[in-house]
């Protein structure tokens, strides 16, 4: 059976929840936020496509840094306002402070422990800007 209905984007002001995770390994790599817009541009291009809450405006994954997200699959919920990508990473790290992964914390008794090495310097790639 094929089920038409698309992604629901009534919810949060428009926008739906999108996790990202690694096709090879099933890390979570990171957590944005896809309008209509960005929803189209990603299968349209295969590359994921946000919207940015604070620029208030699209973005491809990696037009800065050229670490971009290739999709592999999507899924969605039962209730449609969330989406999972499963990708191939382009790049040696998602995380604009140099990680692999955005989720590179790990709460450990009282305080946040890093659990990664960092795989790239953010200065050389995006400079003073994240």
């Amino acid at each position: 059976m094929t089920d038409m209905e698309e992604i629901d984007f009534s919810k949060l002001d428009g926008l739906a929840a999108v996790v990202v995770q690694d096709d090879m390994t099933s890390d979570v790599l990171m957590v944005g936020f896809m309008n209509q817009e960005a929803y189209t541009n990603t299968l349209e291009t295969g590359l994921v496509t946000f919207y940015s809450r604070s620029r208030n405006k699209q973005w491809v994954k990696g037009e800065s840094s050229g670490h971009t997200l290739q999709v592999v699959s999507l899924r969605t919920d039962c209730d449609r306002d969330a989406i999972v990508v499963r990708v191939q990473a382009n790049g040696p790290g998602v995380c604009h402070e140099g990680y692999q992964s955005c989720f590179f914390r790990l709460r450990v008794g009282n305080e946040w422990i890093t659990t990664e090495q960092q795989t790239f310097s953010p200065q050389d790639i995006y400079g003073g800007a994240k």
